[in-house]
C-alpha cells in the first residue's frame, strides 16, 4: 500500500489506528464455529417446508453464534471474515436452507455499506449492536403502478411520523432494526429505526412458490414516531458508485448454488438407500447402475460449476473492497465488478435450474414424494432467479462489451407527487 493509500485508509478507519492487529481467522476456524449451527438448521429444513414454519429459532442460533457479525472487523468485536470466507460460509448456510441465507441479504448488504462508509461514527453506532446480536432488515420496495415511493415522513413536534406500506421486505420480520426509504416532501430520505416501535406491523404474507420462509412480505407503518437520529440522510436521486449491487447479486447466486448443492446431497442419499429400480426385477442396487451414476455425476458437476463461479466473483469483490478502502477504486472498477456479477448470474441460474430438475432422474416417481420435498430446491432457485431479471442484465452485459455503456447506478425511486 502506498503512503497516500495508507493515509486514506487511516482516514476511513480512524479507530483502527489505535487498535492492535488481531490475527485473521482461518477458513477452518470459521467453519468449526458455524458448521454445527448449519447442520442443525439443515436437519429441520424439510419439516419447515412442510409446515411453512418461519425459522425464528434457527435465526436465533445464528445470532448466538455471531454469524451476523462475521464481516465486522475484529477490532470492533466481529470475526473479520474476508469476502471469499463470508461467501463460502453463506454457501454452507444456503446448502442447509437457502431461505435462511436469503433472508440475511439486507443485513449483510447494509453492513457492507457501513464498512465502506466515510463516517467512522456510523460504524461506532452500528457495529456494537450487530456484535451483540442485532439483525437489520430492508423495507424498500412498494407494490404500486410505478417505482414511486408513497411511504412518507412528516414533521411532528420535535420528531417525525412515518406512514406507508412496503412489500418484498425480505428478512425484516426477523430483524431488530429496519432500514427503509421514505419521502420528505420532494426529497427522499433513508431512515433506520427499531423494528419494535409502536405502529410497525410485519406480516408473513409472501405468497411466492419458493423462498417461502424468507419473510418477504408486507411491512406497514402507521404513525410510527421517529426521532431526528432515525433519519439517516436525504438524497437527490443519485447513488454513489460502489460494489453493493454486485454484492447483493452474489448473495442471491450463493443461495441458488446452495439449493443446488443441497439437492445433489439429498439425491445421493436417496440413491444410496434404494434397493429397487424401474424395470429391474427383484432387489437391485441403483447406486451401482451406470445410468444413475451418470446422472449423479452430472449433478455434482453442475453444482461444482455454480460453486466455482460464486467463489470467483467473491474473490473479485474482495479485491474491489480492498482497493475501495485504499482509495484506489473508481467508477470503471465498480462497473467491471457489476458486469462480472451479471455474467455470473446468466450462467449460475442455468446451472442450478438444470441441477434442480435433473435430480429427479435418480429415482423415478418416488423422488417426487412430498415427504422428501426435493421440489423445494427448484422452487427456491427459480424464485431467487426471478429477482433482478436476468434478461435485463444480459442486455446490459452486451451493451457494456459492445459500446462501453456502464450499468446504471442502483435506481432511486422518485417521491410521489400529488
Amino acid at each position: 500500500m502506498s503512503d497516500i493509500h495508507a493515509s486514506l485508509h487511516a482516514a476511513a478507519y480512524p479507530s483502527a489506528r489505535h487498535e492492535p492487529d488481531l490475527p485473521a481467522l482461518t477458513d477452518e476456524q470459521l467453519r468449526a464455529r458455524f458448521q454445527p449451527v448449519f447442520d442443525r438448521i439443515a436437519r429441520g429444513a424439510v419439516e419447515r417446508e412442510q409446515e411453512r414454519r418461519l425459522p425464528f429459532e434457527e435465526v436465533r442460533w445464528l445470532r448466538e453464534a455471531g454469524f451476523g457479525a462475521v464481516r465486522i472487523p475484529r477490532h470492533y468485536g466481529g470475526l473479520g471474515a474476508t469476502l471469499p470466507q463470508f461467501f463460502a460460509l453463506l454457501l454452507d448456510l444456503a446448502t442447509a436452507d437457502s431461505n435462511v441465507s436469503h433472508l440475511l441479504r439486507g443485513h449483510f448488504s447494509f453492513l457492507e455499506s457501513r464498512l465502506n462508509h466515510e463516517d467512522e461514527a456510523t460504524r461506532e453506532f452500528w457495529f456494537p449492536k450487530v456484535v451483540d446480536g442485532a439483525l437489520i432488515g430492508y423495507a424498500m420496495a412498494e407494490q404500486s403502478a410505478s417505482t414511486t415511493i408513497g411511504t412518507s415522513i412528516t414533521r411532528d413536534g420535535d420528531g417525525w411520523l412515518l406512514n406507508g406500506k412496503k412489500f418484498y421486505s425480505t428478512g425484516t420480520i426477523y430483524a431488530d432494526w429496519i432500514v427503509a426509504t421514505a419521502r420528505d416532501g420532494e426529497q427522499l430520505a433513508s431512515i433506520a429505526f427499531p423494528a419494535t416501535l409502536p405502529g410497525v406491523t410485519r406480516l408473513d404474507d409472501w405468497d411466492g412458490f419458493g423462498q417461502r420462509m424468507t419473510g418477504s412480505g408486507t411491512t406497514v407503518f402507521e404513525n410510527v414516531r421517529l426521532r431526528d437520529e432515525h433519519v439517516v440522510r436525504r438524497f437527490d436521486g443519485t447513488v454513489p458508485a460502489s460494489y453493493n449491487k454486485a454484492f447483493l447479486q452474489l448473495v442471491l447466486l450463493t443461495s441458488m448454488a446452495g439449493a443446488a448443492q443441497a439437492g445433489v446431497r439429498e439425491a445421493i442419499g436417496f440413491v444410496q438407500a434404494k434397493t429397487r429400480a424401474f424395470d429391474v426385477p427383484g432387489e437391485s442396487s441403483p447406486r451401482h447402475d451406470p445410468l444413475v451414476q451418470r446422472v449423479v455425476g452430472r449433478l455434482a458437476s453442475l453444482s461444482y460449476a455454480a460453486n466455482s463461479i460464486v467463489g470467483t466473483v467473491a474473490r473479485t469483490l474482495e479485491d474491489t473492497a480492498q482497493r475501495a478502502r485504499a482509495g484506489a477504486a473508481d467508477d470503471a472498477l465498480y462497473a467491471a465488478v457489476e458486469i462480472e456479477a451479471f455474467q455470473a448470474q446468466q450462467v449460475v441460474i442455468d446451472l442450478v435450474l438444470q441441477a434442480s430438475t435433473l435430480l429427479f432422474d435418480v429415482g423415478g416417481a418416488s423422488a417426487t414424494s412430498e415427504a422428501r420435498r426435493l421440489d423445494r430446491h427448484w422452487r427456491n432457485a427459480r424464485t431467487a432467479a426471478s429477482h433482478n431479471p436476468a434478461i435485463f442484465r444480459e442486455k446490459m452485459i452486451g451493451d457494456y462489451w459492445l459500446n462501453g455503456t456502464v450499468p446504471p447506478r442502483m435506481p432511486t425511486a422518485e417521491p410521489v407527487r400529488n
